[in-house]
């Protein structure tokens, strides 16, 4: 019930999403840079804050009370735009709404699994969120453009408050798990978020795992948003052939995330995600050095059949090594981690590509993922990882 929600309710943000952008862009290029940023700034800014209280209130009652802040917001927009038309302080006010309310819902819906089911089915569970996510991810953005050239920013929100609304009521039926452990809270919020980095650092198989997400992430996500188009105006590829290439990617974490979701992970998920790394840094070698879109796409799918392998296993041991204290913390920790990698190595590639080629930086990424593989391989922490046996 509540992946069906969770869902439903990341597609209806996605279309938005893109009809907030796409309406930003027609005010100008500046505009829709500030509605974007608007987003990604207090959202990464405010992360670690999020789940201290997702952990101190409880991730259900911070997930109610987001749901129902943005309702109240997508009903409003929707409103607002068909009587006063779209502005930018219109835009960037959304704008800013999304990103504080993410800040402090997504570590706690991230932490929602492992309070749902058993430890032994948390890889499965975990993965079948992944392909759903994956799916749509890929639907997100075309609703949102069919419905914007259909009908307005106002339908889209409108739709979107449908979506909030579905897993506002899921929210209410249903009920975690039961805890054994009461949360430890510190004198303030601030003083749990502080608490939950250093549990991180000094838990070895959180810190470890933490940190070879950063690495691999950092260099494989600006792949399909950065170095894919700009290898495709290097070699004269289409758009079209440079979004297949994208969507090859895509298709091989779906494909991989599903083969998780119904066998389970393996049994050893740091040796898994150390020859996922090996395969995801091939697949870059092969985008890199071709000079055909088809041929491409066929790296592109090595690559995600490598993240989803990689996410998969990993995934798994942050949420079930983490405290249950500290679950909503942990994944802030881990959005946090990943949008500091991203923020770092998008910037260096880009200047790499610019100064020498596409080509270049993208084995560089190749090169530093077979590094993380050469790490989970070798650390001990990462190598003796276990996964929960398995349910029979």
């Amino acid at each position: 019930m509540w992946l069906a929600g969770a869902l439903a309710s990341q597609l209806g943000d996605g279309a938005l999403y893109f009809a907030l952008g796409w309406a930003a862009s027609e005010i100008s290029a500046t505009a829709a840079g500030l509605v974007l940023t608007g987003i990604t700034l207090p959202r990464t800014v405010l992360l670690l804050l999020g789940g201290a209280v997702g952990d101190r209130f409880g991730a259900r009652r911070v997930m109610i009370a987001g749901d129902a802040v943005m309702l109240a917001v997508a009903v409003l927009l929707g409103l607002l735009v068909v009587r006063l038309g779209t502005s930018l302080a219109l835009l960037l006010s959304v704008a800013l709404v999304v990103g504080v309310v993410d800040a402090f819902y997504l570590p706690s819906a991230g932490s929602m699994p492992r309070r749902l089911v058993a430890d032994a089915q948390l890889t499965r569970a975990l993965a079948l969120r992944q392909s759903g996510s994956q799916l749509v991810s890929m639907a997100g953005g075309p609703l949102g453009g069919a419905l914007v050239a259909v009908a307005g920013l106002a339908a889209v929100a409108w739709v979107d408050a449908a979506t909030f609304l579905v897993v506002l009521i899921v929210l209410v039926l249903i009920r975690a798990r039961p805890d054994s452990v009461s949360p430890v809270r510190s004198s303030s919020v601030l003083g749990d978020a502080v608490d939950g980095v250093r549990v991180a650092a000094g838990t070895p198989a959180l810190r470890s795992t933490l940190l070879l997400v950063a690495g691999v992430a950092g260099f494989v996500i600006p792949g399909s948003s950065l170095l894919v188009p700009l290898l495709a105006r290097d070699h004269g590829w289409s758009a079209t052939a440079a979004g297949v290439v994208v969507g090859a990617q895509s298709a091989g974490t779906l494909l991989a995330s599903l083969v998780v979701a119904r066998i389970g992970g393996a049994r050893r998920p740091g040796r898994a995600a150390a020859a996922a790394s090996l395969l995801i840094a091939t697949g870059q070698c092969a985008v890199a050095l071709t000079v055909t879109s088809w041929s491409a796409a066929v790296g592109a799918t090595a690559v995600g059949l490598g993240v989803g392998v990689f996410v998969g296993n990993l995934a798994p041991v942050l949420m079930g090594v983490a405290p249950r204290t500290h679950l909503a913390r942990v994944q802030a920790l881990l959005g946090l981690v990943q949008s500091g990698a991203l923020l770092i190595s998008t910037n260096v590639l880009a200047g790499l590509a610019h100064a020498a080629s596409p080509v270049t930086a993208t084995l560089v990424c190749a090169t530093v993922v077979l590094g993380c593989a050469a790490v989970a391989a070798l650390t001990p922490t990462l190598r003796g990882l276990r996964s929960a046996p398995r349910p029979a």
